[in-house]
């Protein structure tokens, strides 16, 4: 995830989410979130997009990123909060690292 400019390009994977970045709330209502927990996750894809490398995520205890396995395999994860991450695929073949927001989600019990 290193870029030379220090910016990672980011992606959006689904409409709702670049929405939720750009205007800090989606269109459709599916997908309405807390305002708390939409000012989060504009934080986060900011530390993504100035992140140098996926071992600075690792430093940054608080977003507790990990990579996914079983049927998630591939797919990084960072939190936005005890009860939400957001996963994104990174791919560093591009001149620039490309992060590509595929989605935000609730998280289970399982998980906390």
């Amino acid at each position: 995830m290193y870029s030379k400019t220090g910016y990672v390009v980011i992606a959006f994977d689904k409409e709702y989410l670049q929405e939720l970045y750009d205007k800090g709330v989606a269109m459709d209502k599916k997908h309405r979130y807390q305002p708390e927990v939409v000012k989060l996750y504009i934080k986060r894809i900011q530390i993504l997009q100035k992140a140098e490398s996926v071992e600075e995520l690792y430093q940054m205890n608080s977003l507790h990123y990990e990579v996914l396995d079983g049927d998630k395999q591939g797919i990084s994860s960072i939190r936005v909060n005890r009860k939400y991450r957001i996963e994104f695929l990174v791919n560093n073949t591009t001149v620039e690292p490309v992060v590509t927001v595929c989605n935000i989600l609730e998280l289970s019990n399982h998980y906390q």
